[in-house]
């Protein structure tokens, strides 16, 4: 594995991403929420892609797709290990969306180069990172109030939000991923969260790919 390769490929690809507001409908009429998960070890990727409409948030079609692994977990470089599944899910889908929101970094990795801002740059949508846990970076503390917000700073840039989505939750870190300036992405989450940790793009791509309760209710309502 040439880590320098990839190491230089992100840099490259990170200087491609655009940090300013480029919404092709704004207010998007379609929001899709994409997650990766790993099967058998992790020789198999899963990724699953939901589309909501909004602004109800009602899923509409839901895409899971499953690729051979073709390398191995290296902390830093997770994008290129997560990104050929999903875009195995997004050849699936039958409309595209118009904003896309990605469980993980986007800008807010150490080369500037999450799977939110990788993938987004790929399928060349607007796109927004929301991670659970931090890669680079350092912040302020932050209230147990939900809504309470901090920024992410490393090396003097500010690279996400640090958003107390619900009480008693640690908090998500709401960063660019392509074409969505930081300040748009933590508004676009703000109006996606529906009383739970994740915002619903994501919470419902996750229970797609695991088969967790929201989803199977989902598909007991649809007959």
């Amino acid at each position: 594995m040439d880590l320098a390769s990839l190491r230089e490929q992100q840099i490259e690809l990170a200087s491609q991403v655009c940090r300013e507001d480029r919404f092709d409908h704004n207010p998007p009429r379609l929001i899709a929420g994409a997650d990766v998960g790993f099967e058998q070890g992790g020789d198999i990727t899963r990724a699953a892609i939901v589309l909501l409409t909004y602004p109800s948030l009602e899923m509409v079609e839901y895409q899971v797709a499953r690729v051979a692994t073709t390398m191995p977990y290296i902390p830093g470089f997770l994008s290129f290990r997560e990104y050929p599944a999903l875009l195995a899910a997004w050849k699936l889908l039958s409309q595209k969306p118009d904003l896309l929101f990605v469980d993980g970094h986007g800008i807010s990795h150490p080369r500037r180069l999450g799977v939110a801002s990788h993938f987004g740059l790929l399928v060349d949508v607007p796109t927004i990172g929301v991670a659970k846990k931090r890669l680079c970076g350092r912040f302020d503390p932050l209230s147990e109030e939900p809504g309470a917000c901090q920024l992410l700073i490393d090396k003097g840039e500010p690279l996400a939000s640090v958003l107390r989505s619900k009480r008693r939750c640690n908090p998500l870190f709401v960063s660019t991923g392509h074409r969505v300036s930081l300040e748009s992405a933590l508004l676009w989450v703000n109006r996606c969260l529906r009383g739970y940790r994740l915002p619903e793009p994501t919470r419902m791509a996750d229970a797609v790919a695991s088969g967790r309760p929201a989803f199977t209710r989902w598909q007991a309502i649809q007959g």
